[in-house]
């Protein structure tokens, strides 16, 4: 647990937090293929032209 961010500063606040975190997680459903694209997408660092631009241009 060292690797993730301290969001309280009671090492046993963090903790208990974290292993929530790791109940949560693993009792979610897996993604399907449209929903990893959609995250994927909202994330990505690859921009397009909006129609403005491209009228414009």
């Amino acid at each position: 647990m060292s690797d993730r961010p301290v969001r309280f500063e009671d090492p046993a606040r963090n903790a208990a937090y974290w292993r929530r975190i790791d109940r949560i997680v693993a009792a979610a459903p897996p993604l399907g293929d449209e929903q990893r694209a959609v995250i994927r997408t909202a994330f990505s660092t690859t921009t397009t032209p909006s129609a403005e631009h491209r009228e414009a241009a």
